[in-house]
């Protein structure tokens, strides 16, 4: 599968201010597949330490750390020779020994010419046991295959190439295909081994049996947690959560028999583990709209969307047989699936609005920020006239952009109402910035001590 993550690696490694590098992400969503395949493509050779698998090289970082010191023990025990330049050393699953995660400050200080990497789930745990080497590291964070790339892992590629064009131009006959896939993305979801498995046979129900399992491996996750949280509050948040997209999250709502300190606990630790999304409510007075983020406002979105499909318990034949693809599970997959497009495009920004005026029920899906500008993103069918909160918003803001509005119909403009329809299927592309970036080490540092999950 290519992945657009494959652009962001070739990027550092040809920087020349490069410093080692942690790829993150939630479980299963191709950390160390990525990295092996761009190290295979991209050097000579790979020297991977997989510091879970191999318990024994846990040791290497013991004593002193010493970067030169720990190459040549790698030598020994990889039974291969690591050449900077040449080599890509991989440290997979470094959560595993957070004294691992310390030493890349010296990879940085003692050897910059070798290109080091890294992945990791959970590693917000980690980080706790581990003195951070602030200032010496770089992050990127990958998420389950948005639709354009799911396109393309299936064997269709001009239709990803489709949905990442000009929706303006797209024909009546490509939209309904386009639609057609959409529909299907939206019940086999973005993780590489359901895609894989629908891949396989064109069976849907093949991708929900690896989307259970995969729901089942969290959970067998949530042990180590604890004593953190309790691992069947997490449960039953991680079950809630699914159920209610789209919503304001109440702590309270989240599971029976539990008080809120303890939900909001559960809550945090999902969001940590990045199976989970906070998406706060901010002032879109200005930028960077992180600034106003909301403590206390703020909805959710889970990883992926065949996770969601799993947890929430649709009736999957009820759903799949509804015509409108905003009608599917109340409206709630649509807009998962523009808000898991957008982590994607806007590179783990992602907030909304909502209007903090007491009986006010005024709300705008999400935001983007496109060349700068702060577009409202809203997720509806419905004509112009039906969008309250919409134009509500633009007159408000008068000096935010174009309102953006996801629908199941083609493209449509109305300039003098500062509104754009879109098909659903072009909210990666409609919602890119006009320059890609790499989170820098402060921004993920700066991350790891708050509430939200990290990017």
């Amino acid at each position: 599968m290519r992945r657009f993550i494959d652009d962001q690696l070739q990027q550092w490694q040809d920087s020349t201010r490069r410093k080692p590098l942690i790829l993150r992400g939630a479980r299963q969503v191709g950390k160390t597949w990525s990295l092996k395949e761009f190290g295979k493509n991209r050097f000579e050779s790979v020297a991977l330490a997989d510091l879970e698998r191999n318990p024994s090289l846990r040791k290497l970082f013991d004593g002193d750390l010493n970067a030169a010191r720990i190459c040549a023990d790698l030598e020994v025990l990889l039974r291969q020779k690591i050449t900077p330049g040449k080599t890509l050393l991989f440290f997979d699953e470094i959560q595993a020994c957070p004294r691992s995660i310390t030493a890349l400050r010296y990879f940085y200080e003692e050897m910059p010419e070798l290109h080091v990497v890294a992945a990791g789930s959970l590693l917000e745990f980690a980080l706790k046991d581990a003195s951070f080497p602030v200032g010496r590291i770089q992050f990127l964070n990958l998420y389950p295959l948005c639709f354009a790339e799911y396109l393309e892992a299936i064997g269709n590629a001009p239709a990803a190439t489709a949905v990442l064009g000009n929706p303006a131009v797209i024909s009546p006959a490509v939209h309904e295909l386009l639609r057609d896939e959409l529909k299907r993305y939206l019940f086999v979801g973005g993780m590489p081994a359901a895609v894989n498995a629908y891949k396989e046979n064109g069976s849907l129900q093949d991708a929900f049996e690896v989307q259970g399992e995969i729901v089942e491996s969290y959970r067998m996750d949530f042990a180590k947690y604890t004593p953190r949280v309790d691992r069947y509050c997490l449960d039953a948040v991680f079950t809630s959560l699914a159920q209610r997209v789209g919503q304001q999250i109440k702590y309270s709502r989240l599971g029976e028999g539990y008080g809120n300190p303890t939900l909001k606990k559960a809550f945090e630790t999902l969001c940590l583990a990045q199976v989970v999304r906070r998406i706060t409510s901010v002032n879109p007075s200005g930028l960077p709209l992180g600034v106003s983020a909301s403590v206390k406002v703020f909805k959710a979105l889970m990883l992926d969307l065949g996770l969601m499909r799993y947890l929430s318990g649709m009736p999957d034949d009820i759903e799949y047989a509804r015509g409108d693809l905003l009608a599917i599970f109340r409206g709630a997959m649509a807009e998962q699936f523009v808000g898991q497009e957008m982590l994607v495009s806007q590179q783990g920004s992602l907030y909304y609005w909502d209007r903090q005026i007491k009986s006010s029920s005024a709300e705008v899906d999400y935001l983007a920020v496109i060349r700068g500008i702060i577009h409202p993103v809203e997720v509806k069918s419905g004509a112009a006239g039906s969008l309250r909160s919409l134009h509500l918003f633009l007159a408000s803001y008068p000096e935010c952009g174009t309102a953006l509005v996801f629908s199941d119909q083609p493209y449509s403009d109305l300039p003098e109402q500062r509104i754009t329809f879109l098909p659903l299927y072009s909210a990666f592309a409609a919602t890119k910035p006009s320059e890609k970036r790499m989170t820098e080490d402060h921004v993920g540092k700066e991350k790891v001590g708050g509430n939200d999950s990290l990017t």
